[in-house]
């Protein structure tokens, strides 16, 4: 905030000065001039005040008012109205426009993606807080009218979704991640769309749907689908993997994903459809013949890496001392809960490295712990990529898997995509729309800033506008507070003028 000062000078005048306070000292921002009459010193002051508002585009709180010996509004003349978040709302709106979401022509649904991001709440709540906080106004009715309508737009939000990927991340469709998560509800009653299984959420007795996501390198989203929650999570991968491909005509197409996606169908329908993939091996399921070979090849040499064929594609088995002196505490932790127990068995229940040896008599399972022993410190992935690909490259592509868990995280918790209060599929899919756009803006902000979503929206949040009414204009003010030094800079990152 920048103020009017005044001071004496050596020869005795008084020189007006425009300052700013920052960590209790005193910024000069501009010399305005010295008066050595009051009249002077009147004017002075008006053209310092007209300096910041031209200048610095700081609105006065009060009007002129020549009948007053200080040339402002007294305060018995205004009315303190409030604030609003105005200038979050204008910043998040750019970047809806470099996403081209005003081009779909529906604002509600652009104003119900933003507060996603901004307060996520029900999209009544939304409705409110949009009035409050911005000033914007929706009907009811128009949500009700508009939501089923809003559920077809999928492929067009996906489009302008991919066109950012491409512009700003030169995104060019030969890599992609896919994981799959659940969204439970919050009821108990199932229909043909909301049924109960596995669920990531911990909530076994609910209702849920699967939704599977697919991200580029930088665990920006490029499409979703929705599956009913019933569905093995396996059997979500083709589906969307050569949907993608088919609509965007992809001619070489490598997708990673994890060990959960794995089966010799799976394997098939890639190989099928000319996708390379990269998918992570459940080593402890291997045959101990391969264990031994992998063990014998690695010699548990840190970085070493070894390559084997496999009716699932080829094994590539690498080996980290640092994972391997993890692997080695746990298992010793195992050992001694198991330990434990077999002076207790009435306490056994199911427990690693224990077995039923006979007669309903407990043992130490010693061939499990050898062949556990052996995969200390080993990981393991399949895939199809031709043997001139780098190990260590197919490897290092895997790692970034955890992009697309990144990217659910900030769904279920910044965004709170879960728990679903919808019933009706089309109302759902709405639901999962509005999200999937806002994480869109989410991960870019994110990616060009380095800083989490929390911060970002924190930092804009901060910049509020107070809101005040001069009674005697009936006019309202605006005084917006001033935008800080690190918000500056995530404005300059994100590419947006303020």
């Amino acid at each position: 905030m920048f103020y009017v000062r005044t001071t004496k000078t050596a020869s005795g005048a008084v020189a007006v000065q425009v300052v700013r306070y920052e960590n209790r000292k005193k910024i000069i921002a501009a010399h305005i001039g010295s008066a050595h009459t009051s009249k002077d010193l009147s004017l002075l002051k008006k053209t310092a005040a007209q300096w910041i508002e031209r200048t610095l585009r700081q609105r006065r709180l009060f009007s002129i008012d020549p009948k007053h010996s200080n040339n402002l509004l007294p305060l018995n003349k205004c009315k303190y109205l409030g604030i609003r978040y105005t200038f979050i709302y204008d910043v998040l709106s750019k970047l809806f426009i470099t996403f081209k979401f005003h081009l779909l022509h529906n604002p509600l649904l652009s104003d119900l993606a933003l507060m996603r991001i901004v307060e996520p709440a029900s999209k009544l709540r939304s409705l409110e807080l949009l009035r409050d906080y911005f000033g914007i106004r929706h009907q009811r009715r128009d949500l009700y009218r508009d939501l089923k309508g809003f559920a077809l737009l999928k492929e067009e939000v996906e489009a302008k979704v991919l066109a950012v990927a491409r512009k700003h991340f030169n995104f060019d469709f030969s890599l992609v991640f896919y994981d799959v998560t659940t969204l439970y509800f919050e009821s108990f009653e199932q229909d043909e769309f909301r049924k109960p299984g596995f669920s990531k959420d911990n909530k076994a007795n609910q209702p849920q749907i699967l939704v599977g996501l697919v991200v580029n390198a930088d665990g920006f989203p490029v499409a979703y689908e929705i599956f009913s929650g019933n569905k093995f999570e396996g059997h979500t991968l083709i589906p969307v993997i050569a949907a993608f491909q088919r609509s965007h005509k992809i001619k070489q197409l490598t997708v990673v994903a994890d060990a959960a996606m794995l089966s010799l169908n799976n394997v098939r329908a890639l190989k099928e459809n000319g996708v390379r993939y990269i998918v992570g091996a459940r080593t402890g399921s291997l045959s101990e013949n391969l264990i031994r070979k992998v063990s014998q090849k690695l010699n548990q040499t840190d970085g070493a890496t070894v390559r084997l064929a496999t009716e699932h594609g080829d094994l590539i088995c690498g080996f980290s001392l640092v994972r391997f002196r993890k692997d080695r505490h746990e298992m010793e932790k195992q050992i001694q809960k198991a330990e434990l127990n077999l002076r207790n068995p009435s306490r056994i229940k199911r427990m690693k490295f224990v077995k039923n040896a006979s007669h309903a008599r407990y043992a130490l399972n010693t061939d499990l712990i050898a062949r556990t022993k052996l995969l200390l410190g080993v990981k393991g992935y399949y895939t199809n990529m031709p043997p001139e690909i780098d190990n260590d490259m197919i490897i290092s592509h895997y790692s970034n898997l955890w992009h697309v868990e990144q990217a659910f995280r900030i769904a279920k918790s910044d965004l709170r995509i879960r728990p679903i209060y919808h019933f009706k599929e089309r109302a759902i899919q709405f639901h999962v729309l509005i999200c999937f756009m806002a994480l869109a803006v989410s991960k870019y902000m994110e990616i060009k800033t380095g800083k989490s979503i929390k911060t970002i929206s924190e930092a804009l949040k901060d910049i509020t506008d107070a809101r005040i009414l001069n009674l005697l204009t009936q006019k309202e003010i605006i005084l917006r507070s001033e935008v800080k030094d690190g918000t500056k800079r995530l404005l300059e990152k994100l590419g947006v003028w303020y």
